[in-house]
């Protein structure tokens, strides 16, 4: 890249990243709240509800694999200024998005306790977790709702605006926390039952906000046409990089709930540490995760322009920018160890694995940082979804869970022995990463002008 098109980058990318970066901050300090404040009720709470938004979690992770494969496409043809071709794919995300919410939702409103024994074996902690989840059921359904179109808006230069609605629904739902777990003032005190209709009022919030940004002129539409009766060529094309995608999160998703299934299973100490781990992992790689999503929407605009050259110039750039932030984040990470603990009532057994748990996360995040700029946005951004899917599945199902089953269950190794084994994944496919981003073949245009595909 000459100097001008390096200025350009630094431009887009800032333009991207700041805002993703802070509402994945916002969005970390839901995390952050919820432990805070059922941590001040008793550390049965704040497990059960941390075991119980694994429940979210693997919603999300089909959620995340439908609307990855709209930000492929949005962001191709955005780069081309194809507003029709993006409805087309905006009503094909949603009608799916929608579909897999509905079992959630009513999995989570009719049969709580099922859903609980999944992840937890003792009585309190499942009867805590079950109300949580009969009270949050109705927030898959506009989470599903919501993400698909604020998808769209990142890809169609309105990130700024994206994350805008997103913190605010994080205030809301931070205050909301606050006044229902308390009873503060003329509100009831709901203890568990008020941080789910917390995350409901937010995720209503977030939903309303998003359809009055898209009544707006100019703004892509949700078309009912497109949404029951879709392109089938595009459909066609959506299902061969979605996919993968699915394959990619479902291997990874569930993988990474199967640790917590582990730690859960250890007792509520483990359970509860891991929790407050995951916390602070989550708010350290947030410019990370920022640099991720911004590597999506600058690789795919330019692919879908055909200017592969400069893709892969910005590929290269964007993988240095993420081993740098990962790096920040390790050291963040280690920085924080000695002030975590006044911030939570655990017990002295938690606090103890708290501080090693800690110290594994600090190279557990620098390896993530770079694995979601690379296997989550580069390579998808350019048609490669499936070595993520290979990747990801083979670490976690091949290795790291089987070697966590073994080591709680079978050789019953202590707590902490067993978070270092599971907790190696994202640093061992590092060498395969490299490996594949050297060969190019995530430089793919896949945007399409009369049926015919642009590189055809």
């Amino acid at each position: 890249m000459n100097k001008a098109e390096k200025k350009e980058f630094y431009k887009k990318l800032l333009r991207l990243v700041i805002p993703m970066a802070f509402q994945q901050l916002m969005l970390a300090l839901v995390g952050v709240s919820d432990a805070v404040m059922m941590g001040f009720l008793n550390q049965d709470a704040l497990s059960a509800v941390s075991l119980a938004t694994q429940v979210m979690f693997v919603f999300t992770l089909f959620e995340f694999a439908l609307t990855s494969g709209v930000s492929i496409f949005a962001a191709q043809y955005w780069g081309i200024q194809d507003k029709d071709s993006i409805e087309k794919i905006l009503g094909i995300g949603l009608k799916y998005t929608v579909l897999v919410s509905l079992p959630f939702m009513f999995g989570a409103i009719l049969t709580p306790e099922l859903m609980m024994k999944a992840f937890a074996s003792d009585p309190i902690l499942i009867e805590y977790g079950a109300i949580y989840l009969r009270y949050v059921g109705l927030s898959y359904l506009l989470l599903a709702i919501s993400q698909v179109y604020l998808t769209i808006m990142k890809n169609c230069e309105k990130a700024g605006m994206c994350a805008l609605i997103s913190s605010v629904s994080v205030v809301v739902n931070i205050v909301f926390n606050a006044l229902l777990i308390f009873g503060i003032g003329p509100f009831p005190e709901l203890g568990v039952a008020g941080a789910a209709i917390a995350t409901v009022l937010s995720k209503l919030v977030e939903t309303v906000w998003a359809m009055i940004i898209m009544c707006m002129p100019g703004s892509v539409k949700i078309r009912l046409k497109y949404v029951l009766r879709s392109d089938k060529v595009l459909v066609k094309d959506f299902w061969k990089y979605t996919i993968p995608l699915f394959g990619n999160q479902l291997g990874w998703g569930l993988g990474f709930t199967m640790y917590s299934v582990i730690m859960g299973h250890m007792g509520s100490d483990a359970a509860a540490a891991n929790s407050i781990a995951n916390i602070v992992k989550n708010l350290s790689i947030c410019v990370c995760t920022g640099v991720a999503i911004a590597s999506s929407v600058m690789v795919g605009a330019l692919l879908g322009q055909g200017k592969r050259d400069l893709a892969k110039a910005y590929g290269k750039l964007l993988l240095k920018i993420a081993i740098i932030t990962g790096v920040i984040a390790g050291v963040i990470v280690l920085c924080v160890i000695p002030f975590v603990p006044m911030f939570s009532s655990l017990t002295d057994t938690a606090q103890g694995y708290l501080k090693v748990m800690l110290l594994v996360c600090s190279y557990y995040v620098a390896g993530k940082s770079i694995n979601m700029t690379v296997v989550a946005g580069i390579f998808p951004a350019g048609g490669d979804s499936k070595f993520g899917c290979i990747c990801d599945i083979v670490t976690m199902w091949a290795v790291t869970v089987p070697i966590g089953l073994v080591a709680a269950f079978i050789l019953k190794l202590p707590v902490l022995w067993v978070y270092i084994l599971i907790n190696t994944d994202e640093i061992i496919k590092l060498p395969a990463v490299f490996w594949n981003f050297g060969k190019y073949k995530w430089l793919k245009n896949l945007t399409r002008t009369d049926g015919k595909l642009a590189e055809e």
